[in-house]
């Protein structure tokens, strides 16, 4: 990644810069005690990872593998309406979004259908891959021919180089998010969320880092999970984290730029705007850490507890599932792309 930006910086060169995304003290401090009351009632920590039904419960290869297939596919599950959804029946639930895709996974598997060995999806087929993800609703996943190269593609890697499973990278890396990050982008190329701003390129990277943060909290940061500097991940960019953001008013857009998103208009990956949205993200979401930090210091009953950029991305990320209805007037930025 020579000449590459990593994520934290990105954030803050794109928020020093942007015209129609901006910060709020106020709306920052206000998360910032949503979450330390949430620490302070046991409620935050690596451990809800696999409290999730479709997550894996073990911390082993497998585990790791299913994480790798996951967020090598973990992209635009996004609809143009509401109403038209992908979706996949799965244990007398209904799934949509990413949960579709982890559903159709473990149905997949209870199939028995080779869906982890990358010597099967490899050379995948559009018919095995539409009798995998298949819907039980009227609507397919979305970029099915993207996907299809994606796999293809990751599995040929995995064969390859590291003897066809993800763990033989992890170990490589020497417990080191970092190293992992820059083997992943290196080796991956659908993991290249890189984008050119102001004349810099900037990396984002959100499914590189959300592997790394999964890999994390499936193994609940030990064995193959931990990694000594994964609080050097910051929140991962996409396009339902800043929908929340601008809920609890941590980031507020131009009035010109919530017309814009209100009128459903499509963006392009790399887009100025949509790069406002998704740095800022990253900033914002590193100083509202910075002020959970700092408040759970103050207290002794907290000032040993370690909160990072992953755990608050993952409160960000289901407390806005669990609250679509209230943020329904909250419009998110529209981008069909294969990096998140």
């Amino acid at each position: 990644m020579d000449g590459v930006t990593l994520p934290r910086e990105s954030g803050r060169i794109i928020t020093e810069t942007a015209k129609d995304v901006f910060i709020d003290q106020d709306g920052i401090a206000k998360v910032a005690q949503v979450i330390v009351d949430k620490v302070k009632k046991k409620e935050f920590d690596v451990k809800t990872w696999k409290e999730h039904p479709l997550n894996p419960k073990t911390s082993d290869k497998a585990a790791v593998d299913w994480v790798f297939l996951a967020d090598t596919l973990n992209f635009s599950f996004w609809s143009e309406d509401e109403r038209k959804k992908y979706m996949v029946k799965y244990k007398g639930g209904e799934h949509t979004g990413y949960w579709s895709l982890c559903a159709a996974m473990n149905r997949a598997i209870d199939e028995g259908i080779p869906i982890m060995d990358p010597n099967y999806y490899a050379t995948i087929s559009h018919n095995d891959f539409m009798k995998v993800f298949r819907s039980d609703s009227d609507h397919d996943i979305p970029l099915i021919d993207k996907r299809i190269e994606i796999m293809q593609e990751a599995g040929k890697v995995l064969l390859k180089k590291y003897t066809g499973s993800f763990v033989n990278c992890i170990e490589e890396c020497d417990k080191s998010a970092q190293k992992l990050l820059q083997l992943i982008v290196r080796d991956f190329p659908s993991y290249r969320d890189v984008v050119s701003y102001n004349g810099k390129q900037l990396g984002i990277l959100k499914r590189a880092q959300i592997l790394i943060a999964d890999v994390w909290g499936a193994c609940e940061g030990k064995g193959l999970g931990e990694f000594t500097d994964i609080d050097t991940i910051t929140m991962f960019a996409d396009y339902r984290i800043p929908q929340a953001l601008v809920y609890f008013g941590a980031m507020k857009y131009s009035e010109s730029l919530m017309e814009k998103l209100k009128k459903d208009t499509r963006m392009e990956n790399g887009d100025r705007l949509e790069v406002e949205i998704r740095g800022v993200s990253i900033w914002v979401t590193e100083l509202i850490r910075d002020e959970v930090v700092k408040m759970l210091k103050a207290d002794p009953e907290t000032k040993d507890v370690n909160v990072n950029a992953v755990l608050i991305d993952h409160y960000l990320w289901d407390y806005r599932r669990d609250h679509a209805t209230d943020m329904a007037d909250i419009p998110f930025h529209k981008v069909r792309c294969i990096y998140y």
